[in-house]
């Protein structure tokens, strides 16, 4: 509770300060020390398990029961954006000139994180995937002079409103299919009997829904445009922190509503997992652009995190706050890199190592955990991921195959490692100099640590859901 009211609260003071505020720099200081307090807030209320706010909230947010694990994934993205503000805070300046409003419209899509990992009904799980949808809309074509981004704003918009009538159409079979008419999770639940079909209908629409979301395969098609449209330094955050939003909330929502029929509709998440591992690896091998193979690499890693929700066990519990933290710390890292650069291309990478050494190795770290190589968090989160899906029994095939795709990322993702040692330099192959500070740097080698330390002590995060 403390997270949700906090972040809405600090959106408008962003959006005030915005009309007072003349100066750019100010906005990204202001923002930070905002989401300090509210990661304050929120590992308080994860400890002591008692909130700053007390509202009846009608059981319709789950404020009490299970609050450890939907507290800790909290933690997680808060301290994720933190590091991508410290990373990429100055680049918001870049876009445009109305800085205080982007932090702004990235506070209400943190509170509408807090909704999708509270809910315990449908109207709060679509009232909070609208939250983090509508102003993401507007943050993709914020560099209004990008017709590329223009273009990816429209996309965006378009498919997402398009999946959102869906999932409204998915709550309204939901609630014509459930005898007591509920929109409640736990009235949904409703047991091991043979599925309605009005329920099954609604069922099959609210997984396609959020299919759409958190771009898994077949309903993909809107995401390498999207990202690759949207200014970089928002296609980091979208990529990561508003990607395990989604995937949290789907988890959620199968577990809670219709876990106790999971062999009825697991065979259908095979099929989105497997095809989403196939596509995302596959398509990026093709890809010459770092930022658009990072958009595919980011359907790949979808697949992955979509064992979460084949396996609905402790281990996928676990395994998902684990990928989380990996993934968003890889991901914002090798983004932050990516912005400070000239050329996008694979091409633009060559020599890196020889001109800004610390970006290189940073870099390689990050790509080395997107990858899965031991001794990284990316190595034991698709571990954890794995192992939740063999102790699930079922389908071991899609097991073996999500590990021949995780060999098949060590090709694209090693092709940008070549490139950095391997190749020499060209004319645009060059980095912004004058934008890498040592503090940039600093920033670079803690989160690639970060990363590090999780691959050798996973349990650093896993702890945390049993407070």
């Amino acid at each position: 509770m403390n997270e949700i009211i906090l972040t809405a609260v600090w959106g408008i003071v962003m959006m005030l300060a915005g009309a007072f505020i003349k100066n750019k720099s100010t906005p990204k200081y202001l923002a930070i020390v905002g989401l300090v307090l509210i990661i304050i807030a929120n590992c308080q209320e994860l400890y002591y398990r008692e909130s700053f706010f007390t509202f009846d909230v009608k059981d319709m947010l789950n404020v009490n029961g299970d609050s450890a694990y939907h507290l800790t994934f909290i933690a997680v993205l808060l301290i994720a954006t933190l590091l991508y503000f410290l990373l990429n805070g100055r680049d918001f300046e870049k876009v445009g000139a109305n800085v205080s409003e982007y932090f702004a419209l990235i506070f209400f899509i943190l509170c509408g994180v807090g909704i999708v990992a509270t809910f315990n009904t449908l109207l709060m799980l679509f009232i909070g995937i609208e939250i983090i949808s509508i102003p993401l809309y507007i943050l993709t074509g914020s560099d209004k002079r990008n017709l590329k981004s223009n273009e990816a704003a429209l996309k965006y918009f378009l498919m997402g409103s398009f999946s959102t009538g869906i999932m409204l159409m998915g709550i309204a079979f939901i609630y014509g299919g459930t005898p007591s008419a509920s929109f409640f999770l736990d009235k949904i639940n409703i047991g091991t009997g043979v599925m309605s079909p009005l329920i099954a209908v609604g069922l099959v629409l609210l997984m396609v829904s959020l299919a759409f979301k958190v771009s898994a395969a077949p309903f993909h098609f809107w995401t390498p445009d999207v990202y690759d449209g949207a200014p970089t330094v928002f296609t980091s955050f979208m990529a990561t922190i508003v990607k395990a939003a989604a995937f949290y909330a789907f988890v959620r929502l199968f577990e809670k509503a219709f876990g106790t029929i999971q062999p009825q509709w697991q065979k259908l998440i095979v099929i989105i997992t497997a095809a989403t591992l196939l596509i995302g690896n596959l398509t990026a091998v093709f890809q010459q652009s770092v930022k658009r193979m990072l958009a595919y690499s980011s359907i790949a890693q979808a697949g992955f995190m979509l064992f979460a929700l084949f396996a609905l066990n402790r281990e996928a519990k676990e395994g998902l706050v684990l990928y989380t933290a990996a993934y968003s710390l890889a991901t914002i890292g090798i983004f932050a890199v990516l912005i400070k650069m000239n050329d996008y291309t694979i091409d633009g990478f060559n020599g890196l190592a020889k001109k800004q050494p610390v970006l290189a190795i940073t870099a390689t770290i990050f790509l080395l955990s997107l990858t899965g190589i031991p001794l990284t968090a990316g190595f034991q989160a698709k571990f954890y991921m794995l192992l939740a899906a063999v102790k699930n029994g079922h389908s071991m095939w899609l097991v073996i195959l999500a590990v021949l795709c995780a060999a098949i990322s060590a090709y694209y993702y090693f092709r940008v490692i070549q490139a950095m040692y391997f190749k020499e330099s060209n004319d645009a192959a060059t980095t912004q100099d004058w934008d890498i500070t040592p503090a940039f740097k600093a920033l670079l080698i803690i989160t690639a640590a970060l990363i590090i330390v999780l691959g050798i002590y996973p349990n650093l995060i896993i702890n945390w859901l049993y407070y």
